[in-house]
């Protein structure tokens, strides 16, 4: 029954994106525009940043296509689990792995290739009306949620059909779901790509548009005589809708393999039961469907309320679903590791991760909006200067990792109770319950902000960017949410994945030392190799976010020079009588994103190999515990310090504080020059850090179990 309803369910948000992406694609890009020269403004900038973009992509994808052929042979010479001698695993899980990655790509390039065309049909539906814009700018974001979703559903059930068909009749089952793990490793290897090449592509050309432009030259955001504003629109879509997608599309992928690797022993001959965590995503896609019918935007204060109800309608809906599907898929009671568990322990499993998810996200916009204390208090210290407003900026990301950590705490609790390791990864796939709506929410920003951007390029009327700024300052809010739910999900992910690394290790020593060894009595705090391991793990996140600011920071200073040089050489371009060079910016943001990538790539998968290689499996479970609980922190609180940053300059931009062109508002704008790589580099690439180490671990185990602990057994 679950192969089935997973098939259509998947088929279904296959066809829901294809017709969002034909109802956007069939508006003019010049939809009601008279001028013929706005009309030919449009159509060259819009031309400008999705070429841009793809550009980029294309780049991106040849390293990525020399990256998995590469590991792909490293998985199939390394990984064979000799308890297993008539089959060799690595073969299939490089199969898995390949699979994971062109279906990740295939994600980020429909999110790219919407996302770009949605942004001038916004802008010239915002001419029309608020809720025109509105619906385009949502209906562009839900092809990006439906296919993703839909195609991670669909990926993760093909390859169990395929794999189930072409290995061994007797392999066991626990074997398979390892196998199977291959694929989530897949598509968070490709998820390291986009959000680290993505977040540094954004962040070079927001920052040097935006301290040459806004603070130097004191010119609007989005100026066409910026050389730097169309590598900033491309970099919103690389960063903000290739990037985060992949991350997500890595999250529900590496659950979904923890969830069926811990129970594959339990599950075994309960087909229905052991693919329960695929079929929870598939639910999400008509849940979202029936949200997205529901909610109506007919003036601008009902814009911001219109999202945020929609991931509370989402989540209602799946809470109430979820308890009938629970019980249909899953037994009554079941044995893991030899403890008893129900079905309704189960159900509450998944509620309690989709309740801390939400109250993850609202607690995100608390500390991140400028409509409460927190923002305003950040945006009330830039009065006296630059440092106050950092000061304040800091602290406040500090603080606000405090409400999530503990919610996800109870997330992780109440689960672990409940159903044990097991309980855990259902609660992370409790809060990606509603991915398909939490993608189409976050891709609306991007989306919007873009419109903005065009509006002003484009010289739109006034009212249009009016519009564009109230969708934009909606999806400023909800991207800052989705941020928070994207760390929280990589949290209890990573936790997943955690558990079952330990898992599958404990059954292959199990095999090698009999049935009397115990994996989780050895791994001990008070063991200096366990505990020296933890030192290593958290230290972790630190240096990876030192390296990715740092890239930001090259890339940055070489755009601030081109603009500079820019608007030193070129004749009449600060009158607007002569053209910006905006190739050479986005050339820039693309070679330093390529070239910055590798070297944080090869930090997050060498230093778990390695560690495992030559310290053993319980060195590697250190590393992954001080990396996990260190790497939440750094990345909550970055991210929010930055949203805080970015929300109080939009708060002095508004009127308030004396408004634009005052000095509170260059301090404000230089908050969130800082802020920048912060929020869109360094905090959310930290939730690949902690999940792609895991799966790595995860996948690796059998090399780990009959090779590692060269230098310590």
């Amino acid at each position: 029954m679950a192969i089935t309803i997973i098939l259509a369910l998947s088929l279904l948000g296959l066809a829901v994106a294809f017709y969002y992406s034909s109802v956007v694609n069939k508006i003019p890009i010049d939809m009601g525009v008279e001028d013929k020269d706005t009309k030919q403004r449009l159509a060259k900038i819009h031309s400008a940043i999705a070429n841009g973009a793809m550009a980029f992509l294309k780049q991106e994808y040849k390293i990525m296509a020399i990256f998995m052929v590469v590991f792909a042979a490293i998985i199939a010479v390394l990984i064979d689990d000799h308890h297993t001698d008539y089959v060799n695993e690595g073969l299939y899980t490089a199969i898995a792995f390949i699979f994971g990655s062109v279906i990740s790509i295939a994600s980020g390039f429909i999110g790219m290739k919407i996302a770009t065309q949605g942004n001038v049909r916004t802008t010239v539906s915002a001419n029309q009306s608020i809720s025109s814009a509105f619906n385009v700018a949502v209906n562009s974001g839900a092809v990006m949620g439906f296919g993703l979703v839909s195609l991670a559903a669909l990926g993760l059930l093909l390859v169990y059909l395929v794999l189930k068909g072409i290995m061994p009749e007797q392999l066991p089952t626990h074997v398979l779901m390892e196998v199977i793990a291959g694929f989530g490793l897949g598509g968070s290897s490709i998820a390291l790509f986009a959000r680290v090449g993505g977040g540094i592509f954004t962040k070079a050309a927001d920052v040097g548009a935006d301290l040459v432009g806004k603070v130097e030259a004191g010119i609007p955001e989005d100026d066409p005589r910026n050389p730097a504003v169309i590598a900033d629109n491309v970099g919103d879509n690389v960063g903000d809708v290739a990037g985060m997608g992949a991350d997500l599309f890595g999250s529900c992928a590496e659950s979904t393999c923890a969830a069926m690797v811990i129970s594959a022993v339990a599950f075994s001959g309960m087909v229905d039961a052991l693919l329960y965590p695929i079929l929870i995503s598939a639910i999400g896609i008509p849940v979202s469907l029936l949200t997205l019918l529901m909610v109506k935007v007919t003036t601008e204060e009902q814009v911001a309320p219109a999202l945020k109800r929609m991931l509370i309608i989402s989540s209602a809906i799946m809470a109430v679903v979820m308890f009938f599907v629970t019980k249909v898929m899953l037994p009554d009671t079941f044995e893991i590791g030899g403890v008893a568990y129900t079905d309704l322990g189960v159900y509450f499993c998944f509620l309690t991760g989709l309740i801390a998810g939400l109250v993850v996200g609202l607690m995100t916009e608390y500390y991140t909006s400028h409509d409460y204390a927190p923002v305003r208090e950040v945006a009330k210290s830039c009065e006296t200067g630059s440092a106050t407003n950092i000061i304040f900026g800091l602290a406040l990301g500090y603080q606000s990792a405090v409400g999530p950590y503990l919610a996800i705490g109870l997330a992780i609790y109440i689960p672990w109770i409940l159903a044990g390791m097991y309980g855990v990864a259902i609660a992370s796939l409790g809060m990606l319950g509603t991915l398909v709506i939490a993608l189409t929410i976050d891709a609306y920003g991007p989306v919007s902000d873009n419109a903005g951007g065009i509006a002003e390029m484009a010289a739109m009327p006034e009212h249009v960017r009016e519009r564009t700024d109230v969708l934009d300052a909606a999806g400023n809010t909800t991207a800052a949410i989705g941020k928070g739910f994207a760390i929280g999900a990589a949290i209890l992910t990573s936790l997943a994945l955690f558990a079952a690394f330990l898992t599958r290790a404990d059954l292959l020593l199990k095999e090698q030392n009999g049935p009397e060894y115990d994996l989780l009595g050895s791994i001990n705090l008070l063991d200096p190799l366990v505990f020296t391991s933890l030192f290593i793990g958290a230290v972790l996140p630190s240096y990876f976010s030192a390296m990715t600011m740092k890239s930001v920071g090259s890339a940055a200073y070489e755009m601030i020079e081109e603009v500079r040089r820019q608007f030193r050489t070129i004749p009449g371009l600060m009158e607007g009588k002569a053209e910006a060079d905006h190739e050479q910016c986005v050339a820039i943001s693309t070679q330093a994103a390529l070239k910055e990538m590798i070297a944080p790539g090869i930090l997050i998968m060498g230093t778990p190999l390695v560690t495992g290689f030559l310290f053993g499996i319980q060195a590697v479970a250190g590393v992954l515990a001080g990396s996990l609980v260190a790497g939440g922190v750094i990345a909550i609180s970055s991210s929010n310090s930055g949203g805080a940053w970015d929300n109080a300059k939009k708060y002095i931009e508004k009127g308030n504080l004396g408004g634009k062109g005052t000095e509170t508002h260059k301090a404000a704008v230089v908050g969130d020059t800082v802020g920048d790589p912060l929020k869109d580099t360094s905090g959310p690439s930290l939730n690949i850090l902690i999940k792609l180490s895991a799966i790595l671990s995860l996948v690796f185990v059998p090399f780990f179990v009959q090779y590692g602990g060269l230098l310590i057994k």
